[in-house]
């Protein structure tokens, strides 16, 4: 499941990145991307790959302006136009999992929303991508208070 989910998420990065700073559409970046990506493995999880991409993009599109508030809110001193595509683009991921879908916990969305940034941004993405989350997981869910969060290096 963690490696689909994986998958699922970076190919999502990848829609929504094509959508944010190439100016596709995103109906056409979304088709193009189900369409025409080849998923490795077996083909139910391929098919798992694109169901979850599909979710996560057409869910970050409907919440995007309140999860731009909430990024915009909790970057201290980075408005979104200063933010790299990628990185932006991961925390609409990461926010929307924790605040809209109940498919993962919210300690997983940011320790994968982390690892996508180590992987896919610039060498600071991971520790700037961990604060922003943490503190929407500090201000916006009761239980993740007493919770430890992690390193900003993990």
């Amino acid at each position: 499941m963690k490696t689909t989910r994986r998958t699922a998420r970076e190919l999502a990065l990848n829609i929504l990145y094509q959508v944010d700073a190439s100016g596709v559409p995103f109906d056409e970046a979304l088709a193009t991307a189900l369409e025409f990506v080849e998923v490795s493995g077996r083909a139910t999880d391929g098919a798992q790959v694109k169901e979850y991409a599909a979710m996560l993009v057409t869910g970050v599109r409907e919440h995007r302006d309140e999860i731009d508030a909430f990024i915009e809110q909790l970057s201290e001193g980075w408005t979104l136009d200063r933010q790299p595509a990628v990185d932006r683009n991961i925390l609409r991921i990461a926010l929307f999992e924790i605040k809209y879908s109940e498919s993962a916990p919210p300690i997983v969305a940011v320790d994968e929303a982390v690892e996508l940034a180590k992987k896919y941004s610039t060498a600071e993405s991971g520790k700037f991508v961990n604060g922003v989350l943490a503190g929407y997981l500090r201000d916006h869910t009761p239980e993740m208070e007493e919770t430890d969060l992690g390193s900003t290096d993990s």
